[in-house]
Formats: structure tokens, sequence, C-alpha cells
């Protein structure tokens, strides 16, 4: 055979695009039917490649995981409830003696570290059995709930009050030093005593004395502090009694 009369040979790669060519409408036509079945799915799953049975335990695994995150919020809900009643006092709206001894703690080991200055305030309610006797224990327990409340409404978000136990209540100054927490309960004590209880017909006052004790940065722990403004305020007690 002449040279001359050699047919021409096709390319490998001729016929291969021709069969890419070819394959093309079929992807094409495949495409939007695929894309529907992709955009149909469950956790990732196309629907269509799921049975009705695997279909239907995979919806009760699904609602069984949003019942569980529902009963898990509800559980942190009433976790914070009971944590909030375990701190609060049984009678007044303020930290009972458990949560104010930790409260306290914590700021003197912020006072340790960073060197600041903060204060307690040891309030005890003067001639307390007087009013139980006088006016019957529900006017005892409206006197405390009056200093609790005139305290609490009288003292910063940062500060802390608490029910030490029976008519004794203490107030945490934060960042602020015993002579400045001197004045502050000389005014809280007149606070408590400017407005009367209003009991039946009648009304009473109550006044309170009080000590205070600082601390800043020195090895003072909360028992410490809680001796030195409970012996300060038997000191104003005493004073009061002999002005008296």
């Amino acid at each position: 055979m002449k040279i001359g009369e050699t047919k021409p040979v096709r390319r490998v790669a001729d016929a291969r695009d021709d069969r890419t060519a070819a394959r093309k409408p079929a992807v094409a036509a495949a495409g939007p039917a695929a894309e529907a079945s992709d955009s149909a799915s469950i956790l990732g799953v196309p629907e269509a490649e799921l049975t009705p049975k695997v279909r239907a335990a995979i919806m009760r695994l699904m609602e069984e995981v949003e019942r569980l995150r529902r009963d898990l919020a509800g559980a942190q809900t009433r976790l914070s409830q009971l944590e909030q009643l375990a701190d609060q006092d049984t009678l007044a709206p303020v930290a009972n003696r458990r949560a104010f001894v930790r409260e306290l703690t914590r700021i003197i080991s912020y006072g340790q570290r960073y060197g600041t200055a903060s204060s307690l305030i040891y309030f005890d309610v003067n001639g307390f059995k007087q009013i139980n006797d006088s006016h019957g224990h529900a006017a005892g327990d409206a006197a405390l709930l009056h200093v609790a409340d005139t305290l609490t409404r009288q003292v910063r978000g940062s500060d802390v009050v608490g029910r030490l136990g029976g008519d004794e209540f203490g107030v945490i100054l934060t960042h602020t030093d015993e002579q400045t927490a001197n004045v502050k309960a000389a005014a809280l004590a007149a606070d408590i005593a400017a407005v009367p209880v209003p009991w039946g017909d009648d009304q009473f006052t109550v006044s309170v004395a009080y000590g205070v004790a600082g601390f800043a940065g020195d090895e003072t722990t909360a028992g410490d502090a809680m001796a030195a403004a409970d012996k300060a305020m038997y000191v104003h007690k005493a004073a009061i009694k002999g002005e008296s």
C-alpha cells in the first residue's frame, strides 16, 4: 500500500471527546431531578433513598431529641430556682447566712489579690424582744422585713445584703474603705428609723445598732471580719443604751 493511500488515523483523544459529548445531554437531563432529590432530605439523606420504616424511625428519633432538649431546658430552669432558694433567707428576700459568708469569702479573696478595700457592716435590731412582746411575733417579722427592704433599696447592686440569724443583718460594701462604710452605716440606720412600720391601726419604729470592719488585701478571713464587725456593733449598742 502506498503512503498516499493511508487512511487518516483518528486520535484517541477525539474519540473520548465524542463519547463525553454524547453523554452530556443525559447528565443535563438528570441534573434537575438530582437537585430536587437532594433538596428533599432528612438528616442529609435524600428522602428518595429512605424506606418508609427508616423514615419513620428517623422522625421518631428527631422528636425524641427535641423532647430531651425541652426537658434539659426545664431542668436547668428548676436548678436555677433551687439554687436561688438555697441561697435565700427563709423570711426576707436577702441572702441567708451560708450564702452571705460565701460571698464575703469571695470578696475578701478578691481584695487580697488586687489590694482593693471593702467593708462589712453588722446590724442588730434594738429592742427586738420588746417588739415581739408588745405586738406579737408577726410584728417582729414585719420589723425584720422592713430592715431587709431598707438595706436592699439603699445599697448598690454590687453590694450584698444578708440575714445572719435572728434579728442580725450584714451588708458587704464592695470597693469601700472602713471610714466611708461607717458613714454609710449611719445613713442606713437613719433610713431604717425614719420610716415607721404600720401595724394594724398602729405603727412602731425600728432602730438598729451597727458595727463596721474593713479589709484590704490582708490575711483577714470571713470569720475574722464578722467577729470584728460584731464586736464593733456591741460597742455601738452599749453606747446607745448609755445615751438612753
